[in-house]
């Protein structure tokens, strides 16, 4: 008779590595975004020859009002990356609430720097299933 408990357990310790890894890079990838959205923000504040302002933009926002949010919302994204690094428990359900945040900030943003928001909006996708896979109790 073989023992399938010893193999499933295996294969639950490789997906739960796997998962906690990426949750481990979930907390790096949320320092990055956070700085990323923070440099994002100051370059709006500055007023910065990279961004496109269009005349007819539903959701148009002074450039300095949306440099601010931007700041605001990667200081917290970057505080979040520290927390879940160390392993705070809350951080995760943080993460998962401002990663949203994140990706409905840079859909607003899409006409002022699409590829930019694009690619925050990436990973922050890659964050919260990271997030969202990793079973703590199971590592």
């Amino acid at each position: 008779m073989t023992d399938h408990s010893a193999a499933n357990r295996t294969d639950n310790g490789v997906k739960q590595g796997f998962a906690a890894g990426a949750s481990i890079a979930a907390a790096i990838l949320l320092l990055t975004v956070g700085i990323l959205q923070i440099f994002q923000g100051i370059s709006a504040v500055a007023k910065d020859n990279v961004l496109v302002v269009g005349p007819e933009y539903t959701y148009s926002f002074n450039i300095t009002t949306w440099g601010w949010i931007h700041i605001v919302v990667g200081i917290l994204i970057a505080l979040t990356g520290f927390a879940l690094l160390s392993g705070a428990t809350w951080a995760r359900i943080a993460a998962i609430f401002l990663t949203a945040l994140s990706i409905i900030a840079n859909f607003l943003w899409l006409p002022y720097y699409p590829l930019w928001s694009i690619l925050i909006i990436a990973l922050d996708v890659v964050v919260i299933w990271a997030v969202t896979t990793w079973d703590t109790d199971r590592v």
